[in-house]
């Protein structure tokens, strides 16, 4: 009979040794505690404080900016364009005039057309000055296209005028050829010129009197955030004040409603400059350049000596866009948009001034179709206050008075809309910094409670 047998001795492993959470456990740990998660709100507030401060600056500084291009860019580049088109348009109606005084012009027309050509290169000038060189580099751009052309009108005039002098039949066909030069490349292309410059005018308007979201949202992420930390503060700690979270909540709400103020200042003020301002310069503008087209329209079917029909013709065209039918037309929609007594009671004589011209314009024709020549040169071209030139000029002074006007009602209300900035960004980046120290201060108080 055999022994029995003892059981085979079992192994024990040894026990786990204790895994000790690494950094990323700690920290976890740390944040589902209270102090923790004040740790958490100090960081997360002092960050979205300066955040929200530092974008709140940047798009108020962008505005700013803006409305600095208003005063010193878009805005003169809109008025040197106008200038340009205007100078050269009034440049080549008065060397039409010259053209028909047959031989030495009076003094006083060679002296406006002068000026007309250096105010032209003057704006011109300031137009290319403001451009970058990329933009000169196309042979058909606007720029390139003035530039080149203006000095090849100016020796058309002078050779037609040195013929003309001369007596020689040679220069009729000179001053038609610069005049085709002037309608043709140069008035064009200075019409695109004058587009661009306030289609940028209207776009920095647009962007200076934009709803200022990024700030709204932003300054109302931070109230949020900031009334959040103070119901977790007051649940935990039975504390219904935290003054460091008060003041940076009264920090938060200063910056918001600051900002909010001046952008609606400002918006108030670039809406006014562009209704008050630069839309009524423009149709304004418009009409003076329809007004000197139909005086060059006048002057050139003399030129012509029996073969103007085409320029008759084209003056109805531009006096039909002047004053339409029943009042309308750019004196009327002019009219219809002043919101100055003063503007209103320039284009009114303008209105006036311009019927007056036209009845003189029919007399000119009459005696023109009826050959009589010299007497119908002498009632488009004399200085008698009855003649046509007498007429065109009391409309183009009114224009100009009434384009002065708005210009300057711009100028004002583009001024007011910067004012309405001033201090503004530093004023949002201390506000923003005492709204971080708040709300570090105010939990920095609570936490030494938990030591």
């Amino acid at each position: 009979m055999s022994a029995p047998t003892a059981p085979p001795p079992t192994r024990s492993d040894p026990a786990p040794t204790p895994v000790r959470p690494g950094r990323v456990g700690e920290l976890r740990e740390l944040a589902k505690t209270t102090p923790g998660v004040l740790v958490v709100l100090t960081v997360a507030l002092v960050l979205v404080s300066l955040l929200v401060g530092l974008f709140t600056a940047l798009s108020v500084q962008s505005r700013a900016k803006t409305l600095d291009d208003l005063t010193a860019r878009s805005g003169p580049l809109s008025i040197a364009a106008q200038d340009l088109y205007r100078s050269l348009s009034d440049a080549d109606a008065t060397a039409n005039s010259a053209f028909l005084s047959q031989g030495l012009e009076p003094a006083e027309v060679r002296a406006r057309y002068e000026s007309d050509i250096a105010q032209a290169s003057s704006a011109l000038a300031t137009a290319v000055a403001a451009r970058e060189p990329a933009d000169l580099a196309d042979p058909d751009g606007a720029l390139s296209v003035l530039s080149r052309e203006l000095p090849v009108y100016t020796g058309l005039v002078e050779t037609a005028r040195a013929n003309n002098r001369q007596g020689l039949p040679f220069g009729a066909a000179y001053q038609r050829e610069a005049s085709n030069l002037m309608r043709e490349e140069l008035l064009p292309a200075a019409q695109r010129l004058y587009t661009d410059e306030t289609a940028t005018l209207r776009d920095d308007q647009d962007s200076a009197a934009g709803l200022p979201i990024v700030e709204i949202v932003l300054g109302l992420g931070l109230l949020v955030l900031l009334f959040f930390a103070q119901r977790y503060l007051r649940r935990r700690t039975r504390r219904r004040l935290n003054v460091g979270l008060l003041v940076a909540t009264g920090a938060a709400v200063v910056s918001l409603a600051w900002v909010l103020i001046a952008t609606i200042g400002v918006m108030a003020n670039v809406n006014a400059s562009q209704e008050n301002g630069s839309a009524q310069t423009d149709v304004l503008a418009q009409a003076r350049i329809a007004a000197l087209a139909a005086r060059g329209d006048e002057t050139l079917t003399l030129v012509a000596r029996g073969s103007g029909a085409v320029f008759e013709e084209d003056y109805e065209k531009v006096r039909k866009v002047l004053v339409g039918d029943g009042g309308g037309g750019l004196l009327g929609q002019a009219r219809r948009l002043a919101t100055d007594d003063a503007v209103r009671n320039e284009v009114r004589a303008a209105t006036d001034a311009e019927r007056d011209w036209h009845e003189v314009h029919g007399q000119i024709r009459e005696l023109d179709d009826n050959g009589d020549y010299l007497p119908a040169v002498d009632l488009t071209l004399g200085q008698d206050e009855n003649g046509a030139a007498a007429k065109f000029d009391a409309v183009d002074n009114s224009l100009r008075e009434a384009i002065l006007t708005t210009q300057a009602t711009f100028e004002d209300e583009v001024g007011q809309a910067s004012n309405a900035l001033t201090g503004t960004v530093i004023g949002v980046i201390v506000l923003a910094l005492l709204a971080a120290a708040g709300a570090a201060a105010g939990i920095w108080q609570r936490l030494k409670e938990y030591r």
